[in-house]
């Protein structure tokens, strides 16, 4: 690399990372307690559990369970219902104004054995909500969304070009080295280099998977026009099937379960709704391994007849969606997998704190110092040029 060359990847390096550091800043402050939402749920008691009770009989119908959210809202339409990955001992049953995408929402969580309402959570307010909004979409909705898709792709951009600048930097340090004996500056520049090589892979993995998770809504909507409506094209103009014309609701899952009856349910989406269409009911199902957990298979199934009318596999930007959920939050092993991401967050944290620290003090600093500070990074640079 010679000093052009240099001065080229350094320009990317640092208006890449000044951009986005305040941002990257938030998310990483704001994802730390989301990696724990589980357990700061259980230890605040916000966390809805089932009681522990002797059943040995079968479980509740789904439409007992149904029947007895609608009775805490009767003026509400049922959108979703929904059972934990490792507890088919709990309906979350989510009800709104109307079937249309709403943020006016209701969730009242039933025991699946005895069909008992034990709870009416709220996940619309409290600090950990609002540490998700934050985290996800700034409060902004899509365009917040978007918007941090952005500074994502910047990080990206950041921590390639810190990797290509890191080589000329360290050539005659050893790997790990601080000089402890140069100034403050200098010792944070090279602590600086050193966080960042060693959670670099982490970053990317964050970043990238962060990213991702930015385009969920684009990415359903283009899967809805692309695949669903060519399968809902006999069904187009049809109005919404009435309560009154549906069938059974545990029919419908039966029915759907049957076409994979391996795999265990993941949530239901009601007519109307925009993972179903106005005449069916949408079952999404979920394998039993570590990874096919995260993945699902939607069934459509009619709303009237409880006949299944397709199952069309997810395509791959979507599973790639799903896969990439988890592993932003270090979902896939358990608490040990998330006491190391939560450390690897607070070293990143240090990382774009004292990237944007070494901007500022370099600012301060009177040009001349700065040159005699990094003589040696200069010196080799030069050599290279020539």
């Amino acid at each position: 690399m010679n000093a052009s060359r240099f001065k080229t990847w350094a320009w990317v390096h640092k208006w890449s990372s000044l951009v986005c550091t305040v941002f990257m800043l938030l998310l990483c402050i704001t994802g730390l307690p989301l990696i724990f939402h589980h357990e700061i749920g259980h230890l605040t008691g916000t966390e809805v559990e089932p009681p522990e009770i002797v059943h040995s009989g079968p479980y509740a119908s789904l439409d007992t369970v149904l029947a007895a959210a609608r009775a805490r809202h009767p003026e509400r339409v049922v959108q979703f219902a929904s059972q934990e990955e490792d507890d088919d001992r709990l309906w979350f049953v989510t009800l709104t104004p109307t079937p249309a995408p709403t943020d006016d929402f209701r969730s009242v969580a039933v025991d699946a054995r005895t069909g008992a309402v034990l709870a009416e959570p709220r996940f619309d307010e409290g600090f950990m909500w609002v540490m998700f909004k934050l985290h996800v979409d700034l409060f902004a909705g899509l365009a917040g969304k978007l918007f941090l898709g952005l500074m994502g792709l910047l990080l990206l951009v950041a921590l390639v070009s810190g990797v290509v600048l890191y080589a000329p930097f360290m050539r005659k340090l050893e790997f790990g080295a601080v000089r402890r004996e140069r100034s403050t500056r200098v010792k944070w520049l090279d602590l600086h280099n050193l966080l960042g090589i060693v959670t670099l892979v982490w970053a990317l993995v964050v970043g990238a998977t962060g990213m991702i998770n930015t385009w969920a809504d684009l990415l359903i909507k283009y899967w809805q026009f692309t695949h669903v409506s060519a399968l809902l094209a006999p069904y187009q103009g049809q109005p919404l099937v009435a309560d009154a014309e549906r069938a059974p609701m545990q029919r419908v899952v039966e029915a759907a379960r049957s076409q994979r009856p391996e795999m265990k349910l993941a949530f239901i989406a009601f007519p109307g709704t925009a993972f179903s269409s106005p005449h069916h009911s949408t079952v999404f199902l979920r394998g039993t391994t570590a990874l096919t957990s995260r993945l699902l298979q939607p069934v459509l199934v009619d709303a009237k007849t409880a006949e299944v009318t397709a199952a069309p596999p997810l395509p791959w930007y979507l599973n790639a969606l799903l896969v990439s959920q988890p592993l932003h939050f270090g979902d896939y092993g358990g608490m040990p997998l998330k006491i190391i991401w939560a450390l690897l967050d607070l070293i990143t944290i240090v990382v774009l704190g004292s990237g944007l620290y070494l901007w500022l003090a370099r600012r301060r600093v009177a040009p001349v110092q700065v040159a005699v500070e990094d003589g040696a990074e200069l010196d080799e640079l030069a050599q290279a040029a020539r």
